[in-house]
């Protein structure tokens, strides 16, 4: 399937803490200052159901830079009270699957690339009225999840270490980069982007390729996409095989000499949005997560180099979709088995026994 962004994407970002606090701070208070009379996203017809719940628990794989200043806008709005539990997406579904046989109410929001890998009972059907605003994509057939940002995937490289002029014009120009064997590395947890891989070229012809990439390159398996695009920023590696190109944006907001170079294909997927089907704060979960989705929040998640999944925010930088814009995307939305049959696949071509 070829698509381009011609059908509304626009916009730029993931986690990270290129940005820092006190600047996310500046931006939600100037964001703040213009919608505070009463923003968009906020439901009146839930609003008083919501408070008389006493709060909500957001649960993020987001990183607390990120996390906290953007929603103290929402407790500001709202007079709603968000605890907030950080943790890794593997983390956070495995005390959710623990919460949940136990019939705990933990939880009432999360925040993860990892929404829709959670056991469908665990999840509540819910609409939303900010999700009409959202891309195809980003909205679940079910309704279990919606998109809050997408994380694109492409190859990344050190501009001081590598020139632009040696950069492969598509992935099969990796094998003959045998000087770069070593000071290549990879997140452990691209499963998407290897299922991106084996959707566009074949199963087969897919295979072997990443199979020789890694043994020309013998890339270094690192673990978390956040770190590893801070570690390419900081000469550790050469390239990175994959990441998430908002992240390489991020840091190079930061000033990091490193750069995004997007090959055929560019897979992605959601950063989701659930809500527990045994919330304790039924209304409020539905009310953050309207606020999760809202042009509000997903500028201000641009603003710190998110790639938003709406057409009316802005990309930081200007020209950060428009460089995936002519290439092949395919979408990615894991359930619980494929995640377990793309990580046994990853670790079969990257971690031979």
């Amino acid at each position: 399937m070829r698509a381009t962004l011609r059908q509304g994407l626009t916009g730029l970002g993931l986690t990270g803490l290129g940005l820092t606090s006190l600047a996310l701070l500046a931006l939600a208070g100037s964001a703040r200052a213009q919608q505070a009379a009463s923003p968009p996203w906020l439901m009146s017809d839930i609003l008083a159901a919501a408070k008389a719940e006493g709060g909500v628990t957001l649960y993020s794989s987001i990183n607390e830079g990120e996390l906290l200043p953007t929603w103290r806008i929402f407790e500001e709005a709202t007079g709603i009270k968000a605890q907030i539990v950080r943790a890794s997406d593997a983390q956070l579904n495995a005390r959710i699957a623990i919460e949940g046989r136990a019939r705990q109410r933990g939880w009432d929001l999360l925040i993860t690339t990892a929404v829709s890998q959670l056991q469908p009972d665990l999840l509540a059907p819910y609409e939303i009225p900010e999700a009409a605003n959202l891309i195809a994509q980003a909205r679940a057939a079910d309704r279990r999840w919606y998109g809050s940002s997408a994380n694109y995937n492409a190859p990344a490289y050190n501009t001081k270490l590598v020139r632009k002029s040696e950069l492969p014009t598509a992935y099969e120009g990796f094998l003959e980069k045998k000087q770069w064997r070593g000071r290549v590395a990879i997140d452990t947890g691209d499963g998407q982007w290897l299922a991106g891989m084996f959707a566009h070229y074949g199963e087969e012809k897919g295979r072997k390729l990443v199979k020789d990439i890694v043994a020309t390159l013998d890339p270094v398996i690192h673990d978390g996409h956040l770190a590893l695009a801070r570690s390419l920023g900081a000469g550790e590696y050469m390239l990175a095989l994959n990441n998430y190109i908002n992240l390489t944006y991020n840091v190079q907001l930061s000033g990091a000499p490193t750069d995004v170079f997007a090959l055929e294909p560019v897979s992605f997927h959601m950063v989701q949005v659930g809500v527990s089907a045994f919330a304790a704060h039924p209304n409020a979960a539905r009310l953050a997560a309207n606020f999760a989705v809202s042009q509000q929040m997903q500028q201000l998640s641009a603003n710190a180099g998110r790639i938003p999944v709406r057409a009316d925010v802005k990309t930081t930088p200007p020209d950060a979709l428009a460089r995936i814009a002519n290439k092949t995307l395919v979408f990615t939305a894991f359930g619980p088995e494929d995640d377990r049959k793309w990580k046994r696949t990853f670790d079969e071509i990257f971690r031979p026994r």
